[in-house]
């Protein structure tokens, strides 16, 4: 069998052995088997966001019924998983399907440069301190969205004054005591959320939020149903799987339809968890209505728990002043405190901070736009793994490997070596923008000369169901892809 490590010629590269990387790689070699391939990932260990980030309580905010991958089942009896859960998961699942010795880890793609002539992707990537090239025919960009080693900056004046520590989740340190102390947590998103009632656990916790975020509590253990009596536990899997991807969707079109109705509904589940001392309003009424930036969800409440114990509250209000001990804000209030953590979000990049070059020209990836979501605009034979903001990540990067495979079978069936998307006359002319995002998050917004773009019409639509991406990935038409033959 061929070393990996010395092999640098392949007909797929996937870039990232995260979530979405190691499902294109499970869906490359089970419909090609003798396919070359391998995954460059930056760092020593499989898992992306599950290895990297260490702060406490860190969970998915979507059940592992769709979250998980469809062809290696989660098989433990809560829906929402803790990050060392995730990653063991995720490292089974590589072992169990001979994944896992195809990943080169410590391998940082930095350079990205496409042949016409050579009909092949020529790739710079730093490994032990030096540089290695490797090429390949086809590209698989499985990085996610996030900085790892930058984190979204704080506007927060005078935050040099303050004597404690200051510390951002992305860089949680894992040996920090943090019992006994004071403890205010600056944001209101789905990380301050996880974060608060493990803090409370030990410490005495403040959210201090300029605006809230709609906050849910969802039942986190998975119910036994007439189905696990009467189906195969596979196809039982499958049909609860569905169900959930469904359910979440028609939550969605609720939200988008009725507002209102939508927002007394949420309304009615929190008020009820919270203490008396602390009102829905203003400390649970977001000022945009739901799904203009993502639901935060809490296992069996235990958010709400925290509140109720008294070992954490919450605070709406603006930061006046950074002090040496604690926060002075607008209201007149002074919130002590021994640590101060910025929750306040993520810096989004593309591509894993990649550089692109297309026959020596720089290819500028926010002037671009999205096709399909799976593909980008004049980037040649690669496909981009991108998820859902309003459901699950995983079923999105699925369907958009599932039509990576069919269209690697269409080319060879048709003699065709390059796929890129391209712009026709018209559109290129009458297009107007949408974020691919469709969200309002601050950290959405502050990417948007990053990312690219998607379109106010088909083929460049932002992506909205699984359900539609899942049937086009089966059967949908190549319209807006140009195809190439390959060279004698």
């Amino acid at each position: 069998m061929n070393d990996p490590i010395m092999d640098t010629n392949y007909d797929v590269i996937i870039v990232g052995a995260g979530l979405s990387g190691i499902n294109a790689a499970y869906r490359l070699q089970s419909q090609f088997p003798d396919l070359r391939y391998a995954i460059l990932e930056a760092r020593e260990n499989l898992g992306g966001t599950w290895d990297f980030f260490k702060y406490p309580g860190i969970r998915s905010d979507s059940p592992l019924l769709t979250y998980g991958y469809s062809w290696h089942h989660w098989n433990k009896d809560h829906l929402l998983g803790e990050g060392s859960e995730i990653l063991q998961y995720m490292d089974d699942a590589a072992t169990e399907h001979n994944i896992k010795e195809k990943i080169l880890f410590k391998h940082r793609l930095f350079g990205a440069e496409w042949s016409s002539l050579n009909q092949s992707w020529s790739l710079n990537v730093h490994r032990d301190g030096g540089t290695k090239t490797f090429s390949a025919r086809f590209l698989v960009l499985g990085t996610g969205y996030y900085n790892y080693e930058q984190a979204l900056e704080a506007n927060i004046p005078g935050i040099e004054k303050f004597q404690g520590q200051v510390i951002h989740p992305q860089f949680w340190p894992e040996s920090l005591d943090y019992a006994n102390k004071k403890i205010v947590v600056i944001g209101s998103g789905a990380t301050a959320i996880t974060l608060i009632p493990k803090l409370a656990a030990k410490a005495e916790v403040t959210m201090l939020q300029r605006s809230p975020s709609y906050v849910m509590s969802i039942q986190n253990k998975a119910k036994k149903t007439w189905l696990h009596y009467i189906l195969p536990d596979s196809m039982r899997y499958k049909f609860e799987r569905m169900r959930s991807l469904f359910i979440t969707r028609l939550f969605v079109l609720l939200c988008r339809a009725y507002p209102d109705f939508s927002i007394w509904l949420i309304k009615k589940g929190v008020t009820k968890l919270l203490p008396e001392n602390i009102p829905y309003d203003p400390h649970f009424k977001p000022s945009y209505i739901p799904w203009e930036q993502r639901f935060c969800v809490c296992p069996d409440g235990d958010f709400f728990d925290s509140l109720r114990s008294g070992r954490a509250n919450i605070k709406t209000d603006t930061i006046k002043s950074i002090t040496s001990d604690g926060i002075e804000l607008n209201s007149g209030d002074k919130l002590d405190a021994d640590i101060i953590v910025t929750a306040t979000g993520l810096s989004m990049l593309f591509a894993g901070g990649t550089s692109f070059v297309i026959d020596r020209v720089p290819y500028v990836a926010s002037e671009k736009f999205a096709w399909r979501g799976m593909m980008l605009q004049d980037l040649p034979n690669a496909a981009y793994l991108f998820g859902y903001t309003n459901a699950s990540w995983t079923p999105g990067v699925d369907a958009t490997s599932v039509f990576f495979c069919r269209l690697l079978k269409e080319m060879k069936r048709l003699g065709m070596a390059v796929a890129v998307p391209r712009l026709g006359l018209k559109d290129a002319q009458d297009i107007k923008p949408r974020k691919m995002f469709g969200l309002t998050s601050t950290y959405v917004a502050k990417a948007e000369g990053i990312l690219p773009k998607a379109g106010d019409r088909a083929p460049w639509l932002p992506r909205e169901s699984y359900f539609q991406d899942w049937k086009f990935a089966k059967s949908g038409s190549l319209e807006g892809l140009e195809l190439v033959s390959e060279k004698a």
